[in-house]
């Protein structure tokens, strides 16, 4: 076997495990495309929402910004109130894969950039969510990946051995840093090579 064996496996959510994108709301609320990409990159943007997963309440988040922007009240306020509309369901190998490392007895991690609020709606809606043996929610913790804090905080938290652990997430910048403190990961691009990551590395799958 080439890859080092792993004991635990550690998951980022969105783009893993939750199809997540704005876009699934917007195209709803703002059906002109050019319209809709000047909202979304530079009204409602990226570091703007990541400040949520930073831990800013949403109700700060949407006061500010329509402050800034009241002619876009409305659809400032849907981020918050439509933020579910943006999750087009589980990405079902990922899920399935999940569901089978937990049914071999292998622990199973969240380690995600996610607002504490909406994490708590996304495992109401998300059964499998609430089933991780452990999790690090960066908006519950007010510190964000690709910081090394968040990746301490989850191994010293379980008490994980970094050479044992294999983390994938959708973002490169973010598998670097958990290569950084000594954990095993990849880049995430679709089931079966997440399969086959796991299965290299000795996993029961």
């Amino acid at each position: 076997m080439s890859e080092r064996s792993v004991e635990v496996v550690v998951f980022d959510i969105g783009g893993v495990l939750l199809d997540w994108s704005p876009d699934y709301l917007y195209r709803e609320l703002i059906p002109d495309a050019a319209q809709r990409e000047h909202f979304l990159t530079a009204v409602a943007t990226h570091e703007w929402n990541q400040q949520q997963d930073a831990g800013r309440t949403w109700a700060e988040a949407v006061a500010e910004l329509t402050a800034l922007h009241p002619e876009h009240a409305e659809w400032i306020e849907a981020y918050d109130t439509g933020w579910l509309k943006m999750v087009n369901g589980l990405i079902e190998g990922t899920a399935e894969i999940i569901t089978e490392l937990r049914e071999q007895g292998v622990p199973t991690y969240a380690l995600t950039n996610f607002s504490a609020e909406k994490w708590e709606i996304a495992k109401e809606s998300f059964p499998i969510l609430a089933g991780f043996t452990g999790e690090v929610v960066s908006g519950t913790e007010r510190t964000v990946k690709p910081g090394e804090k968040i990746y301490r905080i989850l191994l010293e938290r379980y008490d994980l051995d970094p050479t044992a652990a294999f983390y994938t997430d959708d973002k490169e910048a973010n598998v670097v840093a958990a290569r950084a403190v000594g954990m095993q990961a990849e880049v995430f691009t679709d089931a079966p090579t997440l399969h086959t990551h796991l299965k290299a590395r000795g996993l029961p799958l």
